[in-house]
């Protein structure tokens, strides 16, 4: 099911990209009325950004508010799509730092580098690539973030380890994402609409855990910071399986953080590519 994931998200996202550089609202309009994408962001954060770049924000959280960015710091956004989150983060490490967005899908990368321009910012950089195969060296960044972008992956347990990879030792993970409490039906895990729309991709929460301290991540912790009905994660109730009619509440937007060991062996494996698969995206959107 992999390569119809990577397929269904990056056609998804192409049209977001679109979308936005064409005059449109994206799906999921950061501004608009969707419970899970709106009131992301202060006015303070945006009123300095390039109106396309905010507008394409798709995500479900806030990462570069979940975690103290430094001067002189090195950031990675998985998923970066319109380059929101690239542009705070560059803003937020001054001139001795640098910001980098990785992302799979070429509209969204060329909507991101028209940002990019009209911001200024000359200490950021837009790569191409998948989550799960980072194209830079192992101990290169200070902290990684990503905006409702890993439940996206075919294979979370990837995208962690190549994360950690790429993480000096001390590094931060930082990221806001979808999961789930309880058990998800196996139709609602297989429906690629589900998939595509951040929700039957999402991990539950022990599960998300027990990926990053696989991956070696230590001082992990998550906090829930919404709940949805089903009918505000884009569920019909009414056709909704019968184990899943209690279901409200038990998706939710949280802040997931985590810590790469200062004692980190500074040789770190990259994942075997016979192994890698899934997809990188581009941010959540319903």
């Amino acid at each position: 099911m992999s390569d119809s994931i990577v397929e269904a998200v990056r056609e998804r996202y192409a049209s977001a990209a679109l979308q936005v550089r064409s005059g449109e609202a994206a799906c999921c309009s950061p501004n608009g009325d969707d419970a899970v994408t709106r009131d992301l962001y202060a006015e303070s954060e945006t009123s300095r950004l390039p109106a396309d770049a905010v507008a394409a924000s798709l995500g479900c959280g806030n990462p570069t508010a979940l975690i103290d960015l430094h001067e002189g710091d090195t950031v990675l956004d998985l998923g970066s799509g319109g380059g929101i989150d690239v542009l705070l983060s560059a803003r937020r490490v001054g001139p001795a730092g640098f910001a980098y967005g990785l992302d799979m899908t070429d509209e969204m990368l060329a909507l991101a580098q028209e940002n990019k321009a009209k911001a200024g910012a000359g200490n950021v950089a837009f790569l191409k690539g998948r989550i799960e195969d980072i194209p830079l060296p192992a101990n290169t960044v200070d902290v990684v973030i990503s905006n409702c972008v890993i439940n996206l992956a075919a294979d979370k347990s990837l995208v962690l380890r190549d994360a950690f990879r790429v993480l000096k030792p001390g590094g931060r993970f930082a990221v806001a994402d979808v999961v789930v409490e309880g058990q998800v039906p196996e139709s609602f895990r297989t429906n690629m609409e589900a998939w595509v729309g951040c929700l039957a991709g999402a991990l539950e929460v022990d599960v998300y855990k027990e990926l990053l301290s696989n991956a070696g991540f230590g001082e992990i912790s998550m906090e829930i910071t919404r709940r949805y009905t089903l009918e505000e994660a884009g569920i019909d109730p009414a056709t909704a399986e019968r184990e899943w009619r209690d279901a409200d509440g038990k998706l939710a937007s949280a802040f997931v953080r985590a810590t790469k060991p200062l004692n980190t062996s500074t040789e770190v494996a990259r994942p075997a590519a016979s192994t890698r698969g899934g997809c990188g995206a581009s941010g959540c959107c319903r």
